[in-house]
């Protein structure tokens, strides 16, 4: 089964200036895991046309998907929906069938229909639309990428939208094995060792410190494997045993 690969595109200049804490990624990458989508790439971008042009236009070219979040919304700085129309070379508009949604929507919750609400309904020609659950608004797919909210809960309800129009691959299996009081240095050059006789497996390595009530420091080293054969995986995992063990740890799997 062939390898999917997915990159997200967060937009705004919020993100940026540390004002907005972004979610989105890690949702994303959480909602694609099991369909056998790897996020392979994420960029972080300002509101400026050029720069999500270009972004937009690099990543449909790696990636098989792309998700983009941020800029969708009725204000002035809300470039996200232009940006995209002028990346796949198309006409935008008010569209009818978005601007249908948005007044239902309104209409039912009681709130005034302004002008710059309906910039919301702005979508790409040949663009088909994401529902949007939580606030009516909908999302957009223009090729492979797929336009989103940037509030995080916006954002995840459009997800359930998408799923059916995914070409899903092998789904990466993970597995993790603990060595309380293992240094990264114990090890580094075993791992570097395996993971070179394993290429296809990714082996990583994360220190680990906790501070106890007594003032004292717990350390060790927990290393995780992931794959998308889970024979390669039970191997490797089982060789990351015998290492840990070989170096005087006790392995917990995790």
């Amino acid at each position: 089964m062939k390898q999917v690969t997915a990159a997200v595109l967060l937009i705004g200049d919020e993100v940026l200036s540390g004002r907005t804490q972004d979610k989105n990624l890690q949702q994303i990458a959480q909602f694609l895991a099991p369909l056998g989508i790897n996020i392979s790439e994420c960029r972080v971008v300002p509101d400026v046309e050029e720069e999500i042009v270009d972004a937009v236009n690099t990543l449909r070219a790696k990636a098989d998907y792309v998700f983009t979040t941020g800029g969708i919304g009725p204000t002035h700085d809300d470039i996200t929906a232009d940006s995209i129309a002028r990346a796949f070379g198309v006409g935008i508009d008010v569209r009818a069938d978005a601007l249908a949604i948005i007044e239902h929507w309104y209409e039912k919750t009681g709130t005034p229909l302004t002008e710059s609400r309906k910039r919301m309904a702005r979508i790409p020609d040949t663009a088909s639309l994401i529902e949007n659950p939580v606030t009516g608004a909908p999302g957009f797919q223009t090729g492979n990428v797929f336009t989103l909210a940037g509030v995080p809960k916006i954002a995840r309800g459009m997800l359930e939208d998408i799923a059916h129009r995914l070409e899903g691959g092998a789904v990466t299996r993970s597995r993790s094995v603990k060595g309380e009081g293992l240094r990264e240095g114990d090890i580094a050059v075993q791992l570097g060792e395996l993971q070179s006789e394993y290429p296809d497996v990714s082996i990583g390595s994360y220190p680990y410190f906790l501070e106890l009530q007594d003032g004292k420091l717990r350390r060790g080293t927990q290393l995780v494997v992931r794959a998308t054969d889970e024979t390669r995986l039970d191997a490797v995992i089982d060789r990351i045993i015998a290492l840990v063990k070989g170096l005087g740890h006790e392995p917990e799997l995790a």
